[in-house]
């Protein structure tokens, strides 16, 4: 990112962050950052090992309450997939989840403007959607 971006994206994140009540960090702006930086859909294990990388000193603790300030905030969603570990995705675009039951992969799909007219109980309305399809990804279809 080029300085105009960098500030314009700590702008954005801050302005989220005070929204909810929450303050910059610098361990809120990396625990973010490690999340866009790969976009598979890591736990909060992974997040922290990840983050530990670019800032040894940061605790599980930190990195548990910086993922809990950033779905708080919106920034972040929290995706829980069966018995598995939570898992953390900032994509903040209506999407639905594909997961891959023999690797553990996870995909984004967009969900296309028709599907946010799915049917639902009268007077209901959808805040965010949360929908998961499981199956084979095509790595792992190809070997079975």
């Amino acid at each position: 990112m080029n300085p105009v971006e960098t500030r314009d994206f700590e702008r954005e994140l801050g302005e989220r962050l005070a929204t909810s009540g929450f303050r910059f960090t610098t361990q809120r702006r990396h625990v973010y950052d490690v999340l866009l930086q790969k976009r598979d859909h890591p736990t909060a294990e992974d997040v922290f090992q990840r983050a530990r990388r670019q800032m040894p000193d940061i605790s599980h603790a930190t990195v548990y309450n910086c993922l809990d300030a950033l779905v708080e905030c919106g920034l972040v969603r929290q995706v829980k997939l069966d018995r598995g570990a939570t898992r953390y995705c900032p994509n903040r675009e209506e999407h639905c989840h594909y997961c891959c039951d023999e690797c553990g992969a996870v995909f984004d799909v967009a969900l296309a403007g028709e599907a946010t007219q799915m049917p639902r109980p009268k007077g209901f309305k959808v805040d965010h959607y949360d929908i998961a399809a499981h199956g084979l990804c095509a790595d792992c279809a190809r070997k079975k």
